[in-house]
């Protein structure tokens, strides 16, 4: 066949698309769910991130998807589902650890169903099982003691599985584990917490693995967790990876300024009308990668971000602060000994706030004169004044 266009077919390099991975974190705050279950009840949230996560992988088979739960007390993964669950679930289903799946990153073998694509159906089974896991082992106490969520400790999980996926995968060659129908251990995308587990691969393009976060909050003020916030933001700054946000509840602030320093995508659903439209937002806004994003108007592009931080002393949102010169630590009010509660260092406040504040008082104008045949008029007297001559 190369002989009839008299072309060389074989030694062309074939030009594919750069695989993806798309690390998303799910806030599972369940004060805050239970606030919006009128609007958006976490089930049917779920229901539209699944058809999400599908699309990103049906794009390219090559694409990868992971999945962290960032919980009020703890992050937990949702996919791929840790070894140490597995060996929990084999267990309880009386499989002992030669069962179905132990140890191998991945959750239990899903039932079959013709009417699903098998990479798909594993993934949902996985991710519903660990999900139901996750707020089965949830206690009362544990709810009241933490009423916020542990985004940050979600954040730190996810980039050192981005870190792991991609220095697992060469610039010359990228690992590519196609989904394996026979053997139930197979992971939909290629995917596991142990890299070491992705043995197949195939010569593909020089393109690396690009990897970008997908944060969808519902959660406030998260300011008692700003430092390590921001210590992750700024990372993740580092290392070119985007944090997309779409804000479903709670105050704004750190995530905005999350999105606007990594270059991502920052989308707030504020009213019930908008969450209706959940699974629409996150198809044609947050489905292209960072490749089709170059070519295309991304919504909430030219907004006002509110650039705001946090007080280390009290964890208050601040306007104006006073800044440690030593390590920059931001507090909200003068410290008593001038001891900074971070480095130690000690800082002279000097006079502040006890000198008056002179204010310059304006130039009272002086009264024009106006020059007249022979004289010049002052202004109220009524009459010349005579020039010397």
């Amino acid at each position: 066949m190369n002989a009839v266009d008299a072309t060389d077919r074989a030694a062309t390099q074939e030009e594919v698309e750069a695989p993806s991975l798309l690390t998303i974190i799910l806030d599972t705050n369940p004060h805050a769910w239970a606030l919006l279950a009128d609007s958006l009840p976490l089930s049917k949230a779920v229901a539209n991130l699944l058809v999400f996560i599908n699309a990103h992988l049906a794009i390219n088979y090559a694409n990868r998807v992971a999945v962290v739960a960032s919980h009020s007390e703890r992050a937990e993964w949702l996919y791929p589902t840790p070894a140490d669950a597995t060996l929990e679930q084999a267990h309880s289903n009386g499989d002992g650890e030669n069962g179905n799946r132990a140890g191998t990153g991945g959750a239990v073998q899903p039932p079959d169903d013709a009417n699903k694509y098998r990479p798909f159906a594993q993934l949902e089974y996985a991710f519903m099982t660990n999900l139901q896991r996750l707020m089965r082992t949830t206690t009362p106490a544990a709810i009241s003691s933490a009423p916020s969520t542990m985004l940050a400790g979600a954040l730190t999980r996810a980039l050192a599985y981005i870190s792991k996926q991609s220095a697992s995968t060469n610039p010359t060659t990228t690992a590519t584990t196609h989904f394996n129908y026979s053997d139930p251990s197979s992971v939909a995308g290629g995917n596991s917490l142990n890299p070491s587990d992705d043995t197949t691969t195939t010569s593909r393009s020089n393109q690396r693995l690009t990897t970008r976060i997908l944060i969808v909050s519902v959660s406030g003020d998260l300011a008692e967790t700003y430092i390590e916030l921001m210590n992750a933001i700024f990372a993740c700054q580092r290392l070119s990876i985007p944090i997309d946000v779409l804000k479903l509840a709670g105050d704004p602030t750190f995530l905005q300024q999350a999105a606007d320093t990594t270059n991502g995508i920052y989308l707030s659903l504020s009213t019930p009308l908008a969450r209706a439209g959940m699974l629409q937002y996150l198809m044609f806004a947050f489905l292209p990668d960072a490749a089709a994003r170059e070519r295309l108007v991304m919504p909430g592009e030219g907004e006002g971000v509110d650039f705001r931080a946090a007080c280390f002393c009290h964890k208050r949102v601040v306007d104006i602060g006073f800044v440690c010169s030593i390590c920059l630590s931001i507090f909200c009010e003068p410290l008593a000994d001038g001891t900074c509660l971070l480095c130690g260092s000690h800082l002279s406040m000097a006079n502040y706030g006890q000198k008056p504040v002179v204010v310059a008082r304006p130039k009272k104008k002086g009264k024009k004169k106006r020059v007249v045949d022979g004289g010049v008029e002052t202004p109220g007297s009524g009459r010349e004044t005579p020039v010397p001559g």
